[in-house]
């Protein structure tokens, strides 16, 4: 059985009712020793329930182990990329200083030399210098365009059928068979839980789409593209001239929120399309017909930013009665139920008015209280 989302606003109540990991555990076991064969063990080759011995064990066992590599491989990843991070972030700092350096050391060679030379010559090297310089940037702006064409076709793997991008309205393709495909992807943030098709790449998480659509360079202004976004559908077209291009264009696998869904251009790159999910699930293609991937090979783990408000309310009580009761102290349950309590202590008539409140008197379980 695939890791999946459906069970967790039950699995949520019991764990709010257990109050700590420890007695959720228990009551998990418990109903395996109480309802089910887990635990029992076969007693003879006609005996049709139980298991032989040791192998619930290693279930359960393969089981922890498979979820702790998940976390293992979670954990490696973020510090990958953190790693990436500071590296990047170091070899920027360190070309701003040799550029600095040379800069500095080009100032002192030209003042040196300012000196020496006479005035008619200097303009003449001025002049020749000018021109130098203007040819190596030309040269340097050939080579950045030809990098970002590069980087763009780099960008598309050839293991990746092209998709037809224009509204496809035949039946579904089916997922990418390339081994290794979907973890390329997974490397690249602009593609990550998505892919990378011939004129966009997307991503996801639980909530939320991102769509990046190829631009040709000359696009640079908001005016120049042309975006139709409906619930179920979209278009990306851009002027060239007096003709109208249409990059993609289609039918959504899935709804999308209007109000909460946004359109922007980064010139010269991509119209960036944040759309927001009607419904929480994960999408295996952006638009009906094309390629789709393998939803079992992303990263299905939800982020705490898609934990709703209640949801975050309650694992925070558990986190904080967890605390409490390693130390001691009252938890979220005893502490309200007390509050109450002690109402009735002072009021009018009662035998303990004037007494201090004495909370351990009571034995106060937390199925007594309802948040």
């Amino acid at each position: 059985m695939q890791m999946t989302e459906t069970y967790d606003h039950a699995l949520l109540g019991i764990l709010q009712h257990a109050g700590n990991i420890k007695d959720f555990l228990q009551v998990y076991f418990g109903f395996l020793y109480r309802k089910t064969d887990f635990y029992r063990l076969l007693s003879g080759p006609d005996d049709k329930m139980g298991f032989p011995p040791g192998v619930a064990e290693k279930m359960a066992l393969k089981t922890f182990r498979m979820f702790e590599k998940l976390a293992e491989s979670d954990r490696e990843r973020q510090q990958s990329e953190l790693q990436r991070r500071e590296e990047r972030r170091e070899e920027e700092r360190r070309k701003r200083e040799e550029r600095k350096q040379e800069k500095r050391e080009e100032e002192e060679r030209k003042e040196e030399e300012s000196r020496l030379v006479p005035p008619a010559l200097q303009e003449l090297e001025v002049a020749a210098e000018e021109t130098v310089e203007q040819s190596i940037e030309e040269e340097e702006k050939k080579e950045e365009e030809e990098e970002e064409k590069k980087e763009e076709v780099e960008r598309r793997p050839s293991a990746v059928p092209a998709p037809a991008t224009r509204g496809a309205t035949g039946g579904a393709s089916a997922p990418t068979t390339a081994a290794g495909t979907q973890q390329r992807f997974q490397c690249d943030p602009d593609s990550y839980n998505g892919a990378v098709r011939e004129n966009y790449s997307w991503s996801q998480d639980y909530s939320d789409l991102e769509i990046r659509v190829f631009v040709p360079p000359t696009v640079v202004k908001g005016r120049q593209v042309r975006v139709c976004l409906q619930s179920g559908s979209m278009q990306v077209c851009v002027l060239q001239g007096e003709e109208q291009l249409v990059l993609m264009e289609g039918d959504f696998t899935h709804k999308i929120n209007m109000d909460d869904s946004l359109w922007s251009l980064e010139p010269g790159i991509c119209v960036l399309l944040s759309l927001s999910k009607t419904s929480e699930v994960w999408w295996n293609a952006v638009l009906k017909g094309e390629a789709e991937i393998d939803v079992n090979q992303i990263n299905r783990e939800r982020s705490m930013a898609t934990v709703d408000e209640e949801e975050h309310a309650v694992l925070d009580r558990l986190a904080h009665d967890y605390h409490q009761k390693l130390q001691g102290k009252p938890q979220s349950h005893e502490t309200k139920v007390h509050n109450m309590l002690k109402k009735g202590w002072e009021a009018e008539g009662s035998p303990f008015k004037g007494q201090q409140f004495d909370p351990s008197m009571f034995d106060i379980p937390p199925s007594a209280v309802q948040f």
